[in-house]
């Protein structure tokens, strides 16, 4: 925002938005200003791309090594002899660390350097892979998915900030773009390089280690590329019990989740499931309390309640369910279910991240040429639903070209929600609540990912050791009322058990799909709901001088 030379701006409230006032000329600036003004960042485009260098290489180097563990997973819990319970969690606590990280992290970034903070965030992750590479049991390998949850949370909160920060909104889809374009390449190219490790004589723990060089690399063009200005705010605290009560709550219900109704817990309705329910829902209830009161709340009410980011957010919860959950699911289909190689299971996954390829960098380059997205975030949930559907209808036989194009349509309403989702919601606040309006929604959209994992994990498990029963029954093999098919080393049993197993994991995976449809309608309702504004060409909130109180208000 630009102001004559000697200009005083003050801030005044105006209709639950920023405005502000120059007392020398009486010059406004709001939210909804439609004129044509240059980038205030002061960047040229060749500039913003050598910032985005370092951001984006750190990203990629996180984004790869967790995708290249997907791949492994199934031969890692193998090879640690852990369970379906266990496959779940391992993706769950990675998801639940970021996600209570990340407005931890946009809080550190008003008090210090969000360079070093990315640059920490980094180094935090890579910690935790050696750790995992190292881990010799399936609780090890739990708290090595914690420390590199933490460091993906900073990477998470700080890379979307940054941007953010630096590029109004209507020039900003061409850049989310970039982003989707190395969030597809990682997980393209992960999945495949995480099987190639696997099928090697290195073993599945490179598959931890291989993200240290690529790290180093990271750490050098951030040093060399991003170059920003600390602005310390001196007010700023940090809400550690909301963190905690929030993280609790979400916790003691996954935990509920994801053992309930198994032979060896307990049963869904249960003196156990009550009492977890109970604490589990009066934890998030305190949270909602504490947060009402705090100064500087982890989740700010005020922020995630108004009409666009609250709509996002749920959105982002329906989004996250479905793509951490279902998405999660894939390799292990393609391992379990129907045999094929890590290395194969990771090309078979390719028409999804080509999906999201396609549907990030299209959706983005014209969001910046025509200022509209709406359409393709309507579109995109549309698309997802759609996929997801046609994914309910796997089972152990269905041909691999039609998987593909389900597969690839589910990435196309991938690439055209996610990055806009934040966008939208950038667009309505000012450049001080970026980071706290887009790590809100990044936060509800991996505790959607976390729910997603354990809930669908959990239904899996179940209709696994179903049909495992029933099928070993028609063969006259007596299971004595145990949990069928509850290792993951499948591989090791004779022949005829192994095929029983990979059919019911083949035929139970279309359910967990048929959920995260359920999911994606529920996002489509929210998105279509959104108030359709005009990306805005300023980097921060402006508006005309003249304009009426009824042209100020928030359009729908």
């Amino acid at each position: 925002m630009h102001a004559l030379p000697g200009a005083v701006l003050e801030p005044h409230g105006l209709l639950g938005g920023h405005v502000f006032i120059d007392r020398n000329t009486t010059r406004m600036t709001h939210t909804d200003s439609a004129a044509p003004t240059a980038p205030e960042s002061g960047m040229t485009h060749r500039q913003i791309l050598e910032a985005l260098v370092g951001l984006l290489a750190g990203l990629f180097t996180a984004l790869l090594s967790t995708t290249i563990v997907a791949t492994a997973l199934p031969t890692i819990i193998g090879d640690l002899q852990g369970s379906q319970t266990a496959y779940a969690w391992v993706i769950t606590t990675a998801l639940l660390a970021n996600a209570a990280s990340t407005p931890i992290w946009g809080k550190l970034a008003d008090l210090f350097n969000k360079k070093l903070l990315v640059q920490l965030s980094l180094i935090i992750f890579v910690v935790g892979s050696i750790v995992a590479g190292f881990a010799h049991n399936v609780p090890v390998l739990l708290v090595a998915r914690v420390i590199q949850g933490i460091g993906m949370g900073g990477l998470t909160a700080l890379v979307v900030a940054i941007i953010g920060s630096i590029v109004s909104p209507r020039e900003r889809g061409r850049y989310s773009g970039y982003m989707g374009a190395v969030m597809a390449v990682s997980m393209s190219g992960g999945p495949i390089l995480g099987g190639v490790i696997v099928d090697s004589p290195l073993g599945w723990r490179w598959t931890f280690f291989v993200c240290v060089p690529l790290a180093v690399v990271a750490l050098v063009l951030l040093q060399r590329t991003l170059h920003l200005d600390t602005e310390r705010k001196s007010d700023v605290s940090i809400d550690w019990l909301g963190a905690a009560l929030l993280t609790a709550g979400v916790s003691v219900l996954l935990i509920w989740v994801s053992f309930a109704g198994k032979a060896d817990y307990y049963a869904w309705m249960s003196a156990q499931s009550a009492i977890l329910v109970i604490t589990g829902l009066a934890l998030l209830a305190l949270t909602v309390l504490v947060e009402s009161k705090a100064k500087d709340p982890i989740i700010p009410l005020k922020i995630v309640t108004e009409r666009t980011t609250g709509l996002a957010i749920i959105a982002s919860v329906a989004v996250g369910i479905g793509m951490f959950g279902a998405t999660t699911f894939l390799g292990q289909y393609f391992q379990t279910a129907r045999g094929y190689s890590p290395t194969a299971a990771g090309m078979l996954t390719i028409p999804m991240v080509a999906g999201m390829l396609v549907g990030s960098v299209v959706s983005g380059q014209l969001i910046t040429r025509f200022g509209k997205w709406k359409p393709f975030v309507v579109g995109g949930s549309i698309l997802l639903i759609i996929g997801f559907a046609l994914l309910g209808t796997l089972d152990h036989e269905t041909g691999l070209v039609p998987v593909g194009v389900y597969m690839a349509i589910v990435g196309l309403g991938m690439g055209s929600l996610m990055q806009n989702l934040v966008l939208a919601v950038q667009n309505t606040v000012s450049v001080q609540n970026i980071g706290a309006a887009s790590s809100s929604v990044a936060f509800f959209r991996t505790f959607g990912g976390a729910i997603g994992v354990s809930v669908l994990g959990s239904v899996l498990a179940t209709r696994v050791a179903d049909l495992s029963a029933q099928g070993f029954a028609a063969i006259g093999i007596d299971t004595g009322g145990s949990a069928a098919g509850g290792n993951l080393d499948i591989g090791s049993l004779p022949e005829p058990i192994q095929l029983v197993i990979r059919a019911a994991y083949g035929d139970a995976t279309g359910r967990i799909f048929l959920i995260a449809a359920g999911f994606a309608v529920i996002a489509a309702i929210a998105v279509a709901l959104l108030p359709n504004r005009p990306l805005r060409r300023t980097i921060d909130l402006e508006v005309e001088p003249g304009l009426t109180e009824e042209e100020l208000a928030p359009r729908s």
